[in-house]
């Protein structure tokens, strides 16, 4: 599996993910929506963001892994906030993000919503190529 980073000179060039992945490979993984929920199915940090954007990368990086993926072979995120803020958000979503991913920087997008299930904060899905 290769994965080529492509971040145009006629594009702004972003900190945490990168403008075009170009992805080869033999299988691909869908990983649906990660929450923070712990093993049993409960939501972990009610009203906390951070503690939930951390849980929820570490639990797409624990998918990721069930399926014989790396963090560093995923193309695309899917990022999903209730009540999108910038400011108060992106520095959380960065810090988590690099916990899972590091130096590696797939596609990435952003989307604000209204309305999850009552607690939810975030949810993370993603595409691997492996």
């Amino acid at each position: 599996m290769s994965l080529e980073l492509i971040n145009p000179d006629d594009l702004p060039r972003p900190e945490v993910y990168t403008q075009v992945v170009v992805a080869t490979g033999s299988r691909l993984v869908f990983v649906s929506g990660q929450q923070p929920e712990d093993i049993s199915g409960k939501l972990v940090g009610h009203g906390d963001f951070a503690a939930q954007a951390r849980l929820a990368f570490g639990n797409l990086g624990r998918a990721l892994r069930a399926a014989g993926a790396r963090p560093e072979q995923v193309c695309k995120i899917t990022i999903y906030i209730v009540d999108y803020d910038r400011d108060q958000h992106v520095p959380i979503i960065e810090e988590a993000q690099i916990s899972l991913f590091g130096d590696h920087k797939p596609a990435n997008v952003i989307v604000g919503v209204a309305i999850m299930s009552p607690g939810y904060l975030i949810e993370v899905d993603a595409i691997a190529v492996i």
